[in-house]
């Protein structure tokens, strides 16, 4: 399950208007205000808050075929339909402007601030977008972190979507940087258990949390699961046949073999030592153990780190939670990679 999140909330002045948002978790009845003027900054902000920070952009990863544009553009066509926002075009004539106010519904990590901007100049490029913070600082319940100025037409069509996709951005970003800090010393990864489509942007808030990205997809990284090794006919067999299609293709790509009992791991290192290899890391599928009292058993995940003995590097997989993720970071393990915080459940 997802944690409350900071979601963003549209507010504009003069005349009040009932908007209500249809929203997951934490957004709830937001007003609309009609006409605006600029204001000079939000209201209730101490000079510190209204002092734009220095913009600390995190870039989206490097994809070689995601675009994001088309993504933006999907999210507003399938809102749109084939004839536009016909609420707006009924009630608000064109040439009246608006202004928009972002407050922070819960306390979080704010994630989805380069984002929006992109969302809004895709709407309509005339838009003057102003923040107060940048992606992944930490907000406070009913902090105004952002406006947005113009066609007040334009402002409501992009709203719904620039909302969406910063309040599933902050979710993760927030339990991102929660379970991080739990885990120290080791570095908490998120999988390619995404919602289809969301891929870049799922991995882009872990990025904005403060953490690092496993494999993007299927292309950047060779990782033999026990699927592969089934069919191989064992895990010597499935790194054989890596490290010789690596060499012939002349690939240079990372290389994790997933490994379930401390028999693969003495096998996969006897492998390691005897042969030249293209290995990187090796992953402890469900090492750590729920016991009936709710508590974790991680001696076989410790035995098997001591066996690598940092010859490579290592990652635990499988019962994580927010109240087991300490004591698996203490064993000394690499990474451990946690998928749920980037689905929501």
């Amino acid at each position: 399950m997802m944690p409350a999140i900071p979601a963003a909330a549209a507010q504009i002045r003069r005349r009040l208007l009932p908007f209500s948002f249809s929203s997951p978790a934490c957004c709830s009845n937001p007003r609309l205000r009609l006409p605006a003027r600029p204001r000079a900054a939000p209201l209730s902000m101490s000079a510190e808050a209204r002092a734009a920070p220095s913009p600390v952009a995190v870039p989206p990863p490097a994809h070689p075929t995601y675009d994001l544009s088309a993504v933006i553009a999907l999210a507003l066509s399938e809102d749109a339909g084939d004839r536009g926002d016909v609420s707006c075009l009924a009630t608000i004539p064109t040439d009246v402007k608006a202004e928009a106010t972002f407050i922070a519904k819960e306390d979080g990590v704010i994630a989805g601030i380069s984002l929006a901007e992109m969302i809004f100049n895709q709407v309509d490029p005339s838009l003057k977008v102003e923040w107060f913070e940048h992606d992944g600082n930490y907000v406070s319940k009913g902090l105004q972190f952002g406006k947005v100025y113009g066609c007040a037409q334009s402002i409501i069509v992009a709203e719904r979507v620039v909302l969406n996709f910063m309040q599933r951005m902050s979710g993760i970003a927030t339990m991102t940087k929660a379970m991080a800090d739990a885990a120290r010393p080791a570095c908490i990864l998120e999988t390619r258990k995404t919602a289809p489509g969301l891929r870049l942007v799922d991995k882009w808030a872990v990025l904005i949390g403060g953490r690092k990205n496993h494999r993007l997809g299927l292309f950047d990284m060779v990782m033999i699961k026990d699927n592969h090794i089934s069919v191989a006919g064992g895990i010597t067999n499935a790194m054989t046949s890596v490290d010789q299609f690596l060499e012939k293709e002349k690939l240079a790509v990372p290389v994790e073999v997933e490994t379930r009992t401390l028999e693969e791991v003495t096998d996969l290192l006897k492998y390691t030592d005897e042969n030249k290899t293209s290995l990187t890391r090796i992953m402890l599928d469900n090492m750590v153990v729920p016991l009936p009292n709710g508590d974790i058993d991680v001696s076989m995940l410790k035995d098997a780190v001591q066996l690598i003995n940092g010859r490579f590097e290592t990652e635990a997989s499988g019962n994580v939670t927010m109240d087991t993720v300490k004591k698996i970071g203490e064993t000394g393990v690499t990474y451990i990679s946690r998928c749920d915080y980037v689905t929501i459940s």
